[in-house]
């Protein structure tokens, strides 16, 4: 049985979470530590399947030295990170952007949409 101490992220309390589960088993997950449900579902998923939101910027290409912020939603697998982060690199859009507006749908297979963060008028 594998052990991860943590620092919660769900809610400002910021517990220490202590977990402790078996490589693969979704069922063998035991998160203590925490003061509330968020607690143990971050707990749980930081260890059977980590995931990140990536944020970043896209090129405007109508508005020569102007970048326009994104993210992904929802958050992507913890593996993914640095591909769909070098993705980035390739990817541009004309003003005006909205937020919301989708850059890329289901970027790089993660099931994932990349969208806009900031107007440009």
């Amino acid at each position: 049985m594998a052990e991860k101490i943590l620092t919660c992220i769900g809610c400002p309390m910021g517990c220490e979470l202590t977990v402790n589960y078996t490589e693969g088993d979704a069922d063998s997950v035991v998160v203590t530590g925490n003061t509330c449900e968020k607690g143990r579902i971050y707990g749980t998923n930081e260890v059977i399947s980590p995931k990140r939101t990536v944020t970043g910027t896209v090129n405007v290409v109508n508005r020569e030295g102007t970048v326009v912020s994104v993210k992904t939603v929802p958050e992507i697998p913890k593996d993914m990170v640095i591909p769909v982060s070098e993705e980035l690199n390739n990817l541009y859009v004309e003003a005006p952007t909205h937020i919301g507006d989708v850059v890329v749908r289901d970027i790089l297979g993660t099931g994932s949409d990349l969208l806009i963060t900031k107007n440009i008028i």
